[in-house]
């Protein structure tokens, strides 16, 4: 038994996972009342990730900032800049994708006991309201533009403090990653009690009548994670972007698929950042940043689902008002954040933009919810992969640019 342990802990996470998610569907193919216990599993691992994960943002950033030496130079602007234009990027494909192959919907049933926002203005007061909430309730609740803005607050008056109470303050910091490496070992339990789950509940038969609203819509997330994210990080560092592509995909868009959410997949991107040898001061605040604003899934969706519900009432719709769709879903996306349902409850805002009534969009959001079980799965692994490369991208472009200036200055 002490061998095979040896064995199993010798493998990668990423082949340890996949052997936890082949032996789910297995059992959710064969003995799926039997093997029902096991979804206690998957329940347990992404709590204890939602449960770590804001504490560990909140030390890993107050302990970055505290610690920061001046003049020591971060990425910050470049990483928010390449987040909104892939957030932007990814709505404008979708746009043009919907029109290219459109999709009608048949629209029985709305999303009940849910209130969309009602507009634009009121996603981003949300957003701003987060950043001053109570800092003990955004640890409990989990508002990571809380837990962001307080522990950059409480970072920067730590900045003068005794080496000390800086130390303490790394100590927690590391002894609560050390915690999240032991939950992120569980990894493969997880993922095949979540896979289980997932399939021994829903199974397939309820996303065959949306098969080609599925297609346009995952088509679309893998057009943006392989053709322009790849573009976008190439035109920063000036080399094959492919292997830094997949290795965020295969390390962070794996675990995100299965957990379906952001946060909890925030630890993952953290330990994954380390191995990629980045700078700590920078991802410790651009990876929770980006589970926040970075939501380029979130974007496709909502463009998708609106215009879907466009080619089903036959509205026409000119090309000025498609970019102002693709302007206005990044937009969304980036506060899908601060809106409970996410991404889903924003498409009523788009939905506004070409007069269609609150009530039919809302019956959109229904279809969403619907085959939100693939739905939400590729939008979640193509958002959190996506913090990872574009961090790792700006760093790359900074060295590069570095080694540039040497190179001219030794001849």
């Amino acid at each position: 038994m002490k061998e095979l342990l040896n064995k199993w802990n010798q493998l990668s996470l990423v082949k340890r996972i996949i052997i936890g998610l082949i032996i789910g569907i297995i059992l959710a193919i064969t003995i799926p009342q039997q093997a029902k216990p096991i979804v206690i599993l998957g329940s347990l691992f992404v709590g204890a990730l939602k449960a770590i994960a804001p504490i560990l943002v909140f030390f890993l950033i107050m302990s970055a900032i505290s610690q920061h030496k001046s003049g020591h130079e971060t990425n910050m602007k470049s990483i928010i800049f390449l987040y909104l234009i892939g957030t932007f990027s990814a709505g404008l494909v979708a746009v043009i994708i919907s029109f290219m192959f459109p999709v009608t919907l048949t629209l029985a049933k709305s999303a009940e006991n849910v209130s969309p926002p009602g507009g634009v203005v009121e996603v981003l007061k949300t957003l701003l309201m987060n950043i001053v909430d109570n800092p003990v309730k955004a640890l409990s609740t989990a508002n990571y533009i809380g837990i962001l803005s307080w522990a950059i607050f409480f970072g920067f008056a730590l900045k003068n403090a005794s080496d000390s109470t800086k130390t303490i303050i790394a100590n927690f910091s590391d002894a609560t990653s050390t915690i999240v490496r032991w939950v992120i070992n569980l990894a493969p339990l997880g993922i095949m009690g979540l896979v289980f789950d997932s399939i021994s509940t829903n199974g397939i038969t309820t996303l065959l009548g949306y098969g080609k609203l599925l297609i346009i819509l995952i088509g679309c997330m893998i057009f943006v994670a392989l053709v322009v994210n790849p573009l976008i990080v190439f035109l920063n560092i000036h080399r094959n972007p492919y292997p830094l592509v997949f290795k965020c995909l295969k390390e962070s868009g794996i675990t995100a698929f299965f957990t379906r959410s952001s946060a909890a997949n925030i630890p993952v991107n953290l330990g994954l950042c380390e191995r990629l040898g980045l700078d700590k001061d920078t991802y410790s605040v651009s990876i929770p940043l980006g589970s926040t604003i970075n939501m380029a899934g979130a974007a496709v969706t909502i463009s998708v689902l609106t215009l879907a519900a466009v080619h089903t009432l036959g509205i026409t719709v000119d090309i000025g008002t498609a970019f102002i769709l693709s302007v206005l879903s990044a937009v969304c996306a980036c506060g899908a954040s601060g809106v409970a349902g996410g991404s889903l409850l924003l498409i009523p805002v788009a939905c506004s933009l070409f007069g269609i009534p609150n009530d039919i969009a809302m019956k959109v959001v229904g279809v969403g919810f619907i085959i939100g079980v693939l739905q939400d799965s590729c939008e979640t692994a193509l958002n959190s992969s996506t913090d990872v490369l574009f961090t790792a991208t700006a760093e790359f472009a900074k060295r590069r640019k570095e080694e540039k200036k040497e190179l001219v200055a030794y001849k």
